[in-house]
Parts: C-alpha cells; sequence; structure tokens
C-alpha cells in the first residue's frame, strides 16, 4: 500500500504540504509545461469540448490547456484543498475560466457521459492497485461515447540508474512493461494506445470509450 501522508488519505503534489509553494518553479525546470503542451496536442481537443484532468494539483495543464483552447470547458479536479487553492488564484489573476473541484480520481462527482476529454498528469503511479483501477473505471463513466482519456506518467520502459530504482518502488512498479494498458483495457476501453516517450521518463498513453 503506498505511503499516504499522515495528514491526509492522498499524496499532496509535493508530498508534504510546506513544499506547495516550490511546486511551480520545481515542475518548470524539471520540463512539465513541454509534456503538459504535448499531452493537449495529443488529446486533439476541440471547440465545444469538456474536458477534465484528474488530479490537476495548483493546476498547470488545465491552464495551459485553457489558453490552447479557449473554446472549450476545461475543468481540473483534486483531493487537495490548497493545491486548488493556488490553481484558483492562478487562474484568477489569469482571467482564465477553468473550473477547480475538489474531489478523487476514483470518485469522481460528475454524471455519467459527461466529458469529451480526460487527462492525467503525473497522478497515476501515486496511486494504489485498487485506486488505479477505480480512476480508469471513472474515467470510462464519465466519458461520452468516443470520448478519449489521455495519460502521461513514469512508466518502465527505460534504462539506466532511474529505471532500476523505479522498479523497487512501490508506488512505480505497477507502471512498468504493459501495466498502464493493460489496465485500460481491463477497464473497459478500446483503441489502448503506448505512444512517444518523453521528459522525466515519461510516457504519453490514450484510449478511448
Amino acid at each position: 500500500m503506498p505511503h499516504r501522508h499522515q495528514e491526509h488519505d492522498y499524496i499532496p503534489a509535493m508530498g508534504t504540504d510546506r513544499w506547495l509553494p516550490f511546486y511551480d518553479v520545481c515542475t518548470w525546470l524539471l520540463g512539465a509545461q513541454r509534456i503538459h503542451r504535448r499531452l493537449i496536442e495529443l488529446a486533439g481537443v476541440e471547440p465545444g469540448h469538456d474536458v477534465l484532468e484528474i488530479g490537476c494539483g495548483p493546476g498547470g495543464l488545465v491552464l495551459r490547456a485553457q489558453r490552447m483552447h479557449p473554446d472549450a470547458e476545461i475543468v481540473g479536479l483534486d483531493p487537495d484543498p490548497l493545491a486548488l487553492a493556488r490553481a484558483r488564484r492562478k487562474a484568477e489573476r489569469a482571467g482564465l475560466p477553468v473550473r477547480f473541484d475538489q474531489g478523487k480520481a476514483g470518485e469522481l462527482p460528475y454524471p455519467d457521459e459527461s466529458f469529451d476529454r480526460v487527462l492525467s498528469s503525473f497522478m497515476f503511479h501515486h496511486l494504489d492497485d485498487a485506486e488505479k483501477d477505480r480512476a480508469l473505471a471513472e474515467a470510462r463513466r464519465v466519458l461520452r461515447p468516443g470520448g478519449q482519456l489521455h495519460l502521461v506518467d513514469v512508466a518502465g520502459h527505460h534504462h539506466g540508474r532511474f529505471s532500476r530504482r523505479m522498479q523497487h518502488s512501490e508506488l512505480l512498479r505497477a507502471n512498468a512493461g504493459d501495466g498502464i494498458p493493460d489496465r485500460m483495457r481491463a477497464a473497459g476501453f478500446t483503441a489502448v494506445r503506448t505512444g512517444e516517450r518523453g521528459r522525466l521518463h515519461s510516457t504519453y498513453f490514450s484510449a478511448t470509450r
């Protein structure tokens, strides 16, 4: 079972609340903006689409998605109220109409067939096996027929010291090999694809409802 912060039943964006103010700087230094842009490009968002990011943290991906697709309706969801507060402040300062909701990926507070796209960026490896399965089932439930899930995460397709450490990490081991696409298929998704590999040992995945 993944370790949970003693004050939460989820893992905060930076592992602990006190590091949250440094989240944007750290992710910028690691090149997360480029990864976010590519994930949004791969998602093929169209005008009028309803788009949900699960595990949005302080909002970097959803705010970029709104800038790139001003005619889409963008929603970010996260269990962390502190991260959501930062995301809402950033959206207000930028004048972007993104909506932020509090909730968990495995218990999405939305009706069936509410979204055309569901996005996830470096959130999936924070979940234990049961939570991974619930999150994928919920993502499929809230997608409209033909809707798509686009996910980027650390996956075990790389070599070197980082990947050797990753194979021994309880949080990351389940992402190795075909772990993510196999789970997508088991959740009922079709057209499951393992896409290009990017920075931070990341791999892009997509699937259709």
